[in-house]
């Protein structure tokens, strides 16, 4: 038996401060941004949005090779890829853990991914400080390991991994 339909879509100005307050609720496993800096990175690439009951349950934020963007480890994956689609960041809101949500994001990360004509989709998740819960759902969701790696501007140790799509 299936759940409800997951429905993703692009986020308004509108969810910017819903969005940012989701985000920030996940801290440490993302790092906080106000809503300013959120449509900041947004504008380098896109930014995908669940809802449950109306109201904002995850959130995707990719962002195409070639961007200035400033992130050590976007900076790592394009010195070992010439194209990808780099998820920044995906958050799902703690009541809506368990009914598709994640998977929806990435799900329509992999086709727009192909879409963009990407071959792979690129992500980090954090070692130290730990986050298990992300680490099972990325290796579920197909993503290979590549390194772990130490973000000195972080202080985060990484596991760098990709997805073939």
């Amino acid at each position: 038996m299936s759940g409800p339909l997951v429905m993703v879509e692009d986020a308004l100005a509108a969810d910017l401060e819903a969005i940012a307050a989701l985000n920030n609720a996940a801290v440490p496993n993302v790092n906080a941004l106000t809503p300013d800096e959120m449509a900041a990175i947004a504008a380098m690439g896109a930014l995908r949005i669940t809802r449950t009951a109306g109201a904002v349950s995850g959130l995707v934020l990719t962002i195409p090779e070639g961007r200035p963007y400033d992130s050590a480890n976007y900076r790592w994956f394009s010195g070992q890829f010439d194209t990808f689609l780099y998820v920044d960041r995906v958050v799902v809101a703690p009541e809506a853990r368990g009914l598709g949500v994640g998977r929806a994001l990435y799900m329509d990360t992999f086709a727009r991914t192909q879409s963009l004509g990407r071959p792979r989709v690129c992500a980090e998740v954090n070692v130290e400080p730990p986050n298990p819960g992300s680490m099972a759902f990325h290796a579920a969701m197909g993503f290979n390991v590549l390194l772990d790696r130490f973000n000195e501007s972080a202080g985060k140790t990484v596991r760098m991994m990709e997805r073939p799509v």
